[in-house]
């Protein structure tokens, strides 16, 4: 005997509603895996941070006092944040040159606050911003480091997006080599935005150190598809405006 279901009571805009919860309970596992970020595992310990002999001549005075400074373990993206990933988050892609697998660009540090409190929202992780600090450790290889010049090689070409062989313009994320713990383009690309306040170095040891109190810029590493050579090294600095937008620095983000 064939049994009949009947909606008779219930009104089609309840089952309606009904089928979208139960669609979208489905799908939620998908949505924050889509939008998770692939991390790599960084090992605590002690490096000297700032213009070591390997950078040579070229360094800042703001590189400079050199120091020591010890890290807790973390986890640093392996990639810069991709426009793809910054859409299926924020629903918008705020960047000048656009490619999904290109690096996320245009955005300033309140559009980066708010895409990592919506990406912790979806995914229940604590996302955040590297410390200058660590950004600098997870480029130099951490304790597998070699004492590379830019993060991964001697041979800038080998490893990074660069203003003599970009094309003037970001590339897609991961394409060059990586450095000694499998990161990809902290050096060249688009500069990447970290945690601190822009200060001075303190010439004394320090340990998980999070920058200046406060200040009037943020701190940008690494270099990008517009930078010469001299300014994609692994202890080079620069300073921004947290409301500036450009089309040279994006983001990646530590947990």
């Amino acid at each position: 005997m064939k049994t009949t279901i009947m909606f008779k009571h219930t009104k089609p805009c309840m089952r309606l509603k009904g089928i979208l919860l139960l669609f979208a309970l489905l799908l939620l596992p998908f949505l924050s895996q889509s939008q998770d970020i692939e991390m790599v595992a960084i090992e605590g310990g002690t490096f000297t941070m700032g213009a070591t002999s390997e950078q040579g001549d070229e360094a800042d005075d703001d590189e400079y006092p050199v120091h020591q400074v010890t890290l807790d373990s973390y986890y640093i993206g392996k990639y810069e944040v991709t426009q793809l990933q910054w859409k299926q988050v924020m629903g918008n892609n705020p960047s000048y040159f656009k490619d999904d697998r290109l690096p996320v660009e245009n955005v300033n540090w309140d559009d980066i606050q708010e895409f990592i409190a919506k990406l912790n929202a979806i995914t229940g992780k604590k996302y955040r911003l590297p410390t200058e600090a660590e950004w600098e450790y997870a480029a130099r290889g951490g304790n597998k480091g070699r004492g590379y010049q830019y993060s991964g090689s001697y041979m800038i070409e080998h490893i990074a997006w660069y203003d003599d062989n970009s094309g003037k313009k970001p590339n897609p994320v991961g394409t060059k080599g990586p450095n000694e713990l499998g990161i990809y383009d902290m050096t060249g690309n688009v500069w990447e935005l970290c945690h601190d306040w822009y200060g001075a170095y303190d010439k004394e040891p320090q340990t998980n150190p999070t920058g200046a109190s406060t200040g009037e810029y943020r701190v940008l590493r690494g270099g990008s598809w517009y930078t010469a050579p001299r300014g994609c090294r692994v202890s080079i600095r620069l300073r921004c405006a947290p409301f500036s937008l450009n089309t040279l620095s994006g983001f990646r983000l530590a947990l």
